[in-house]
């Protein structure tokens, strides 16, 4: 008799859980992180990174839809305007409230509960589609957290990402202040979300990926400062990562910072763009 759950086919031979690794504790910092400075001031300028993947995705009106790790809400908002019935979630709930107050204000109902992307307090087959954008990607237990993706879509349900990916300004600057703040043991780059090897690993044993798609995001800033000033005050990951050094090792960190900038920096009108590639990613559960 097969005693495996339908959590543990899903991850199968992919699972590469750490049993020394404190998911507790680093969730836990994390949390802090996240809702340290303001991430919906940065989170918003994302907006139409959701509304493109709802676009792609082409979901019916009033399906069931759940945004995981949805943050201030882009996609649950791109969903909700396309009369989905969105479920957002996320672990901070200063994030979901602000997303509640820019759905108040458009007039649009989502259901919203706080909850941790690895542990989904839903049932199986649950929603049409599961999606998140630039989420979904930061949890610790990687592995865990795409079996529960996995795990609450029903068959022929999609299931729709946008994740930085390992080349990209986002994936570089992770790995920039990873070199001055070295992260958790036993976890791996959240940018290994946009890599189609590893995607097409992950989810392809339970789904077909039936779009990958490279695109990119411009962050549109008024200078290199403005940019770097914007991000240690609202972004809790960067404003963290500072905080946790000596004024050497800021200054050190903000160089480098400074010189990626400028790698990636497209303006061609005196203020500052920054081109950052994203993959887009639709599964379809079989």
């Amino acid at each position: 008799m097969d005693q495996q759950t339908p959590k543990e086919k899903i991850m199968g031979s992919h699972t590469t859980i750490n049993p020394s690794t404190d998911y507790t504790a680093i969730k836990a910092k994390q949390n802090a992180a996240w809702g340290a400075g303001d991430y919906s001031k940065v989170g918003v300028t994302l907006q139409i990174t959701g509304e493109e993947l709802a676009e792609a995705m082409d979901i019916n009106a009033d399906a069931k839809v759940l945004d995981v790790a949805a943050g201030n809400g882009n996609a649950t908002l791109a969903f909700a305007r396309r009369f989905c019935n969105v479920t957002s979630t996320d672990y901070v709930s200063e994030l979901l409230e602000a997303s509640g107050t820019r759905a108040k204000a458009e007039g649009l109902y989502v259901n919203y509960k706080v909850a941790d992307a690895e542990d989904l307090p839903f049932t199986d087959q649950s929603f049409d589609a599961v999606v998140s954008t630039f989420g979904v990607m930061f949890t610790p237990n990687q592995q865990q957290a795409a079996a529960e993706l996995q795990r609450v879509v029903k068959p022929g349900g999609k299931i729709g990402m946008a994740n930085w990916t390992p080349e990209s300004f986002i994936g570089q600057l992770f790995k920039t202040i990873g070199k001055h703040v070295p992260p958790p043991a036993g976890v791996g780059s959240p940018a290994l979300w946009g890599n189609q090897e590893w995607v097409e690993e992950t989810f392809g044993a339970t789904c077909q990926i039936s779009s990958f798609q490279h695109k990119t995001f411009l962050f549109r800033y008024r200078s290199a400062e403005h940019f770097l000033e914007y991000f240690r005050a609202f972004y809790g990951p960067m404003q963290k990562a500072f905080e946790a050094l000596d004024e050497v090792g800021q200054t050190a960190l903000r160089n480098d910072i400074m010189t990626l900038i400028e790698t990636f920096d497209i303006s061609t009108n005196g203020s500052l763009c920054i081109s950052s590639e994203y993959a887009e990613v639709i599964a379809v559960r079989h």
